[in-house]
């Protein structure tokens, strides 16, 4: 019987060069946090281009992460030309 390798993938690879870097780890859940804590707030269209996400990823880490997981109160408004900002409360 063969024993399989323990190996590091390429995710393993990623994490630790950004969790050794200075300042602590900047991972996309502490970046979105940060973009909604801003004065001005950020639209779903501005976080996903940010963090590379698809807009219903964003969307499901507000609800998700932020508001069930972490219990924050996370508001929106709609704007005079029709876009919603979202922000930490």
């Amino acid at each position: 019987m063969m024993k399989k390798k323990a190996t590091t993938g390429p995710g393993r690879m990623k994490r630790k060069a950004a969790t050794a870097s200075a300042g602590g780890p900047k991972t996309k859940l502490n970046q979105l946090e940060g973009m909604l804590r801003r004065k001005e707030g950020a639209t779903i269209s501005q976080i996903a281009t940010a963090l590379d996400w698809q807009p219903h990823s964003v969307r499901g880490a507000i609800s998700g992460s932020l508001k069930k997981k972490q219990g924050l109160t996370v508001t929106n408004q709609t704007t005079e030309d029709g876009h919603r900002v979202y922000r930490i409360a």
